[in-house]
C-alpha cells in the first residue's frame, strides 16, 4: 500500500512497473509538509474510504 500526494502519481506508476510491485495507491490533496495537525486529520479523514477499499479488494 503507497499513500502519496497527488504530484506523486507518475511517479509511483513508474517506480512499481520498474520493480513488478503492483502495489495498490491512494493519493491526497497536495502539499503536505505545512499543514496543521487539523489539516492532516481532515485529509486522512477524506482518505479513509479509499484506503479502506484498496486495503479490502483485490
Amino acid at each position: 500500500m503507497l499513500v502519496a500526494s497527488e504530484p506523486f502519481v507518475d511517479a509511483a506508476q513508474i517506480q512499481a512497473l520498474a520493480l513488478g510491485l503492483p502495489v495498490s495507491r491512494v493519493f491526497v490533496a497536495h502539499p503536505i509538509q505545512d499543514r496543521t495537525d487539523e489539516e492532516m486529520t481532515a485529509l486522512a479523514d477524506t482518505a479513509v474510504d479509499a484506503l479502506v477499499s484498496a486495503l479490502t479488494t483485490g
